[in-house]
């Protein structure tokens, strides 16, 4: 149970017991009452709110509402936790996962937290007058604190293993979070942009210091995914003007991808994938490439045997094993990954209309699913937001 009385954390940042996201849980639901029931709540919410027909895949206040329901649960919950923290010494071993990172705690581990923060902020951003507002702002300004940004910052200089922490994918949510706040030209955006700043800047500098280091793109279809990261931290130099590090990564992008050819993409997914290495890959280099390169690239690239399978869609045999339940986010990820293909594409070619419609059967196939269990509910919405939001 959670302390009632403030007390300082090992990075000198206090702790309160009031936690505005645990707050508005706790509004909802007593103590184990509330855990023991807040999936099927969600699932009630979901159904009601998303409904599986032609217009599923669309984006709405209603679907947005019932989203942010989720990180706005879990941005407070400490509990279950994974902190993936590289131990120094008894001392940083006893330390909580607040003490850790008092910003990004909650939703099991970091880089949720992180993109549940994103995903509150995109919501704010396209709905400023949804119902649960007053509730996201209270949140978001909490961890969006001077103190707390400046003390996450510190961690990733603090320990042996720090420096790594969250390489590549928990570095792209932040730089994802970042870009959102400089997108959205609201006074609040302005204010948590600049509180971030410190944690932003570090993780550019630990970026770029690792792009000439590594040798190799890491394909594989979970967290440390390259062309996940590279395209995510493209589109934040992009936004920023930050132009030596947009060339240092479309460098690396162009040494990894450029030359691939007939990619073995009939073999995804691995058991536990939420991501497609080969979908991915072609995201990025939509981002890099002319049309026209883009259009030889790709025809050289995915083979008919594997659009068939990127096509069809994986079996999730349990949601409620935290490992499994996360092809639910490889449906997700397929969808944004073929809405951004199929917008570089021109009118008329043959994958265009293919992945489009896929990507809409996709979402509006797994968006009544992702309550089913705090193994899909810490992390799922965020990308059931960015694949309904995909351009």
């Amino acid at each position: 149970m959670y302390s009632e009385l403030s007390k300082k954390s090992a990075s000198g940042v206090t702790r309160s017991s009031g936690n505005t996201c645990r707050d508005y849980r706790k509004k909802m639901e007593d103590g184990h009452r509330f855990r023991v029931l807040r999936s099927s709540k969600l699932i009630l919410i979901l159904v009601a709110l998303i409904y599986v027909g032609p217009v599923a895949a669309q984006l709405t206040e209603e679907k947005a509402y019932a989203l942010s329901q989720m990180p706005l649960h879990c941005i407070g919950q400490e509990w279950p936790n994974k902190t993936s923290h590289m131990s120094d010494g008894p001392a940083d071993h006893r330390l909580l996962p607040s003490e850790l990172h008092p910003a990004f705690y909650g939703c099991l581990d970091w880089h949720s937290s992180v993109h549940g923060h994103w995903l509150l902020v995109k919501v704010l951003k396209l709905f400023p007058a949804i119902k649960n507002r007053d509730s996201i702002v209270a949140c978001l300004a909490q961890s969006f604190s001077p103190e707390k940004m400046k003390a996450e910052a510190a961690y990733f200089s603090a320990y042996t293993g720090s420096s790594t922490f969250e390489r590549t994918y928990g570095w792209a949510w932040l730089l994802k979070l970042d870009e959102e706040l400089m997108r959205w030209d609201d006074p609040l955006a302005g204010a948590w942009h600049r509180s971030m700043a410190p944690l932003t800047a570090r993780i550019v500098e630990l970026w770029q210091a690792y792009l000439p280091r590594q040798s190799y793109a890491n394909r594989t279809g979970v967290h440390p995914n390259t062309a996940f990261g590279l395209a995510f931290a493209l589109d934040w130099a992009r936004e920023t003007g930050n132009r030596e590090f947009e060339h240092r990564l479309i460098d690396k992008a162009m040494q990894f991808y450029h030359g691939n050819q007939s990619m073995p993409s009939h073999l995804e997914p691995d058991a536990s994938d939420f991501f497609s290495p080969s979908l991915l890959a072609a995201d990025l280099m939509r981002r890099i490439l002319s049309r026209e390169e883009y259009v030889k690239w790709v025809e050289g690239y995915f083979t008919d045997a594997g659009i068939r399978n990127l096509i069809t869609p994986p079996v999730v045999s349990d949601r409620t094993d935290y490992q499994i339940v996360h092809l639910d986010g490889l449906s997700f990820s397929r969808a944004w990954c073929m809405k951004g293909i199929a917008q570089a594409l021109p009118e008329g070619h043959r994958l265009k209309t293919l992945f489009e419609s896929t990507a809409s059967r996709y979402i509006g196939q797994t968006l009544p699913v992702i309550g089913a269990s705090y193994g899909g509910s810490h992390w799922l919405a965020s990308f059931a937001l960015y694949a309904l939001d995909a351009r």
